[in-house]
This record gives structure tokens, sequence and C-alpha cells, in this order.
């Protein structure tokens, strides 16, 4: 059989051809994941970060489905609700108590006579443990101004739990229950909200109505989500899902489908306050740092990059041409600065749009929040911006509100106090008549018990209406005090110098 010399060279040609195709090929796809895997790198760092910080080992599970191809969500579940809890607070009642006049004994000068003492209130909530030694991610609004906090886990125990801080602006406080000796938490891995997609699957995982270990299912309706918590928040970055959420799954766990926590549910958008539609969970991204920073400082670390962007409502409303100039623009466009501005000091300039920090794309105000709350005071990142058409690149040096890199502490209220204290025996207690109690051992001259007249040997039976029996009593409600998003930042002790009478002090633990 006779081979045509021509038609062998060009199967030779087409076969080179087409290793070459392939090679090329492969080289581009490789090099264009490993574009793809460095940004999500970027992303992840902070969460993988942040579960460092809690000596979270994160196990993570494959993607689970159902033998037809629909998504199973009972692992992602059974590992989850071991790890999230029911909170339960009690707030100390208002000092102000109902009245009522008694017309006998108005005119025979006895005056007003209360109705009886004010009941403490009781609320309820859910939080998520995130760590083997009892660290507990919640809402700030289900304990703030608590005078006590229990957490139920799913098997019934029931623990006490120390409030380290919360962060009023974006909804996160932690919280502290201590294990039984030898004994680990189960604990939520943290996830990467970052990696979530608009229609992907999540459970919601807490305690509606007091029903324990209760898990709902649903998708991502939207990232980014703002305008939701109203003014006097920071945070304007939520996650939007279509999971049942209602009250009582506050400070609860959003996780995915590999049981990984990507959100603290927080809100219901709902005109009635149960759920009907859609529920928005704070990114783990936010709540993370959130909780590290009130973990490691005690109280919440907010850089800022300096700039000022136009008002997209204002204009929307005032100069339709100009916003509908501006929602073209992919980024965030500079009008000014602040005072002692950060991006300006780097060289940034007015007309300038970010479109990436830290090789995270930037295409709205609220992505620029997101990314820029992930950061501390003091931190470096690398801030690209569009200049009349050319990219330019810039190391911002972040700071706090103040212009400054300093780290904020938190107000240590038992330090303000100046003073030191001893349980008193129950047989003194027997002597005294009283049924609670703590003695003042010693006073410093700085301290705020000095200023108000407490000195050693002061018996204080109550604080806030709450009775103490220890310092660690003591130092509970001092600390949920100066955690809360109260203005007034006060403490009411009750109590008497031995043969002495009944006082009431209050104690103010601002830090002014």
């Amino acid at each position: 059989m006779n081979i045509n010399l021509k038609q062998v060279l060009t199967i030779i040609l087409v076969a080179i051809l087409s290793a070459t195709v392939a090679l090329f090929g492969y080289d581009y796809m490789q090099k264009k994941n490993i574009s793809s895997n460095h940004s999500k790198n970027v992303k992840s760092e902070f969460s993988n970060n942040f579960s460092q910080d809690f000596d979270q080992k994160n196990v993570r599970l494959a993607n689970l489905t159902t033998s037809d191809g629909y998504p199973d969500f009972t692992e992602a579940a059974q590992k989850t609700i071991h790890g999230v809890v029911h909170v339960k607070t009690t707030k100390a009642p208002s000092r102000r108590r109902q009245q009522y006049v008694d017309p006998f004994e108005f005119f025979f000068g006895f005056g007003n006579r209360e109705m009886g003492p004010p009941q403490p209130q009781v609320g309820f909530g859910s939080g998520v443990i995130i760590s083997k030694d009892g660290y507990i991610i919640t809402n700030n609004h289900v304990v703030a101004g608590a005078s006590e906090v229990s957490v139920t886990l799913n098997d019934n125990r029931e623990f006490t739990a120390t409030v380290i801080g919360g962060d009023p602006q974006t909804d996160i406080a932690l919280i502290k229950i201590e294990a039984p000796e030898g004994a680990d938490f189960e604990y939520v891995s943290f996830g990467n909200s970052d990696d979530l997609q608009v229609g992907e699957w999540v459970l919601a995982v807490g305690n509606p109505f007091n029903l324990t270990s209760t898990v709902t299912a649903g998708i991502v309706s939207a990232k980014n989500r703002a305008n939701i918590m109203g003014e006097g928040k920071s945070l304007q970055s939520f996650i939007q899902v279509d999971a049942a959420v209602n009250p009582g799954n506050s400070g609860g766990a959003l996780v995915n489908t590999r049981g990984e926590l990507v959100g603290i549910n927080t809100l219901i958008y709902s005109q009635t306050g149960n759920f009907t539609g859609y529920a928005f969970a704070i990114p783990i991204s936010i709540a993370g740092k959130i909780a590290s920073d009130i973990k490691e400082y005690g109280s919440a670390q907010r850089a800022v990059l300096g700039i000022l962007s136009p008002n997209i409502d204002y204009l929307k409303e005032n100069d339709p041409d100009k916003y509908k100039e501006l929602q073209k623009i992919v980024g965030v466009q500079i009008d000014d600065f602040s005072d002692r501005s950060p991006a300006k000091a780097a060289g940034i300039q007015k007309g300038d749009i970010i479109t990436s920090i830290n090789n995270a794309p930037i295409r709205n105000f609220n992505e620029l929040q997101n990314q820029i709350g992930r950061y501390r005071p003091g931190d470096k990142v690398e801030v690209v911006v569009d200049r009349n058409g050319k990219e330019n690149r810039y190391t911002v040096e972040l700071k706090n509100d103040q212009g400054s890199t300093e780290i904020t502490k938190a107000i240590d209220g038992m330090q303000l106090l100046g003073a030191t204290f001893a349980e008193i025996p129950n047989n003194r207690k027997q002597q005294l008549g009283i049924n609670s109690g703590v003695e003042v051992k010693s006073v410093e001259n700085s301290g705020k018990f000095r200023k108000e007249g407490i000195n050693k040997g002061f018996i204080i039976l109550r604080i806030n209406n709450t009775p103490v029996n220890s310092e660690s009593d003591i130092a509970r409600i001092v600390q949920m005090v100066t955690s809360s998003n109260a203005e007034d930042k006060a403490i009411m002790i009750a109590g008497f110098y031995p043969n002495g009478k009944t006082q009431y002090i209050a104690i103010d633990l601002s830090g002014e």
C-alpha cells in the first residue's frame, strides 16, 4: 500500500501543533489558577489568622450531596449544632419604680408608697463557641447591660458566662465560659465569608423562640448589603439570606455546607419582627476580627483610610446626572480627605478611584468599608487607584480616627475602683444578719471607692440590685457595665459599715 508523503507530513505537523497548543494552554491555565489562588489566599489569610487567635484547627469537610445530586445538610448540621449555644441574660430592673398614692396615707403624712420591687428583665439569644476553651461570639445587643449571662449547651449543660467585651457599632460581643477540668468544648471552625457566592446554600443554626438547636436552610440572596442597621452603626456590609431566622436566632451561626462559620445572624427584615423572607448576618471576616480585638485588647480596633467619597443617596435625590455618572464607576472615587489622612500622606489624590486593597477588588463603598474593617491602626495596606486611566499603587499605613497608630485599650473597671475584696464566711454573715456580701479589704487613694467615701471594712451587699458574694461577682458586673453601649456607665452599690446604716452609693465607670 503506497503512502502519500504529503499526507504523512500533514499528520506529523498537526500532531506537533496540537501538542504545542496543549502545552501553552496548560501553562496559561496554571498561571491563571495561580493568580486566582493568590487572590483567594489574600482574602482567606484573615480567616486563618482569626482561627489561630482562638487556637482553631480548621478541619474542612467536602461539599456534601445525596446520591441524587441534591444538597445534604445532615453532616454540616451535626458538626455545627454542638457548637451553637443558648444564651440567657438577666438585666437588673430600672431604679425607677411605679408609685401610687394612698389617700389615707397621703393625708396622714405617709406620702407615696411603692407597689413593690421591680422585676429583673430576662432575655434570650444564641451564641457560637469558637474555641475549645470556651470563647463564644454573640451579638452585642443580646448581652449588653446584662447583670447575669448563662449559657446552655446542646447537651443541656449550663454555665455562667463572663462578658469579655462588646462592640455596639458592629453588634458583636465576646463572652466566655469555663470548661470542667480536663475537658474541651466543641467549637465551630471559621470559614471564609469572602468565598460565599450568591445562590450558595447556607444553614442558620440557633435558638429561635427558645427552641434549642434549630437548623434552617436557605441560600445567599445578596452580599455587601448596606443601610440595614441605620444610623450610628459602622457596619454596612451584610450577608443577606433567605433561611428562616427569628427572635432568639440573634448571635447564632450562619454556616456553609462544609459546616464552617461564615457569619453571625443578627437582623430580620420584617414588619412583625418574625421571619418573612430575609435575614442578615455579619460576615465572619468582620465578626472574627472584632472578636479577636476584644480578646486581645478588650475593645474593637478601628483603622481608617482617611478619605471622603460622594454621598450617593444625596446625589440620587438632588443631582441625578452626577448620580448616574458615579454609577458607571467601578470602585470608590475620592471626593476629599479627612484631617491627618493616611491616604493623603501616602500620595493618593482627590479624584483618584480606589480599585483594590491588598489585591481584593473594590467595586463600591461597602466593599471598601468591609476591607478596611479587617485591619487595625498601624497595619499597612497596598491601595491601587485609577488616576485618569493609569494604575497607581500606594502603601498606606492605617491610623485610628485620632490620627495615630495607637491601640485603644478597654476601660478596666476594677482598676478604676481601686480596691481589693474579701469573701465573708457564712458564720459572720449570720452574725451580721445578711444573706450576701463582700467586704472591702483595702482601698487606694486614687481609686473611685476612696473618692466616693468607701473605705476598708465596708460591706457590699448588692451592685445594681444584684447580690454579690465574691470579687469575681463584682468583676462580672463591672465588666458588663463598662462594655455596654449605655451612655451612663455607672454602678449603684448598696452596703454598710458594721453597726452603721445601709448606704446607696453611685460610682461612675466612664473612665473620665
